[in-house]
């Protein structure tokens, strides 16, 4: 790693660009956010990992925490390379389709009974509309899914979830599969819309409770309810 990479990681701060730094603000100076920044450059120096730094904040980045009315919560990123571009379950284009997403994209074609064959992954499209795609582990190590797991990210982003609860109305918890659950916890389901399922990989489900449970379909019909504008998720 050069000199330059090394520095940007002990300023991740300095990558986030709209509302959320503002947001953030309180955690950032925190000791577990110190502690967090000089795990994630000792690993950086000793092995591949994903996703660059100039994406790990992509879901805030490109969505706004004034824009946000959707929000995905996966666990931690891809860890092959060239997946991860810091939006849960999404990869960039070019990039073939890993198997949670390939069936992502099943369900919302029967969601909306098209039959379209993209094979484009890049869901940064829809964080633009005002879906936070986040994963509760912003970073991994190649080859290694969970590897980041004790550096910290969780306390991070579970004050995002429940900022999003506490100050916003009428957002909608797209939960799929159990570890997403879990953080249910930190959401107010009187003021939102939890929509739960199983997980998109395979294992989960061909075993039931993903095909069919149409997640997107139910999140524009909430948006439309309470006047806000529906996600084109085509």
């Amino acid at each position: 790693m050069d000199q330059f990479e090394s520095k940007i990681v002990r300023n991740l701060p300095d990558l986030l660009m709209n509302d959320w730094k503002n947001i953030f603000l309180s955690e950032l100076g925190e000791s577990y956010f110190s502690s967090l920044q000089s795990k994630l450059s000792e690993k950086m120096h000793l092995e591949e990992v994903y996703p660059p730094v100039n994406a790990i904040f992509n879901a805030f980045n490109l969505c706004s925490f004034a824009d946000t009315k959707v929000v995905i919560i996966g666990q931690d990123p891809y860890h092959g390379k060239g997946q991860a571009h810091g939006l849960c379950f999404s990869v960039p284009t070019g990039i073939p389709l890993p198997p949670s997403l390939r069936n992502i994209k099943k369900e919302l074609y029967l969601d909306f009974d098209v039959f379209l064959e993209s094979q484009d992954g890049d869901l940064s499209q829809w964080a633009k509309q005002g879906v936070l795609m986040l994963n509760a582990i912003l970073t991994v190590s190649d080859s290694k899914p969970g590897s980041h797991v004790d550096l910290g990210w969780q306390k991070l982003t579970s004050m995002a979830i429940e900022k999003i609860s506490q100050e916003k109305e009428h957002v909608v918890f797209l939960l799929w599969g159990n570890y997403a659950q879990q953080l249910a916890k930190h959401v107010d389901p009187q003021k939102h819309l939890l929509i739960k399922s199983s997980h998109p990989s395979p294992l989960s489900a061909n075993r039931g409770g993903w095909f069919g449970n149409r997640p997107f379909s139910k999140t524009n019909e909430y948006l439309v309810a309470h006047e806000m504008k529906a996600i084109n998720w085509l």
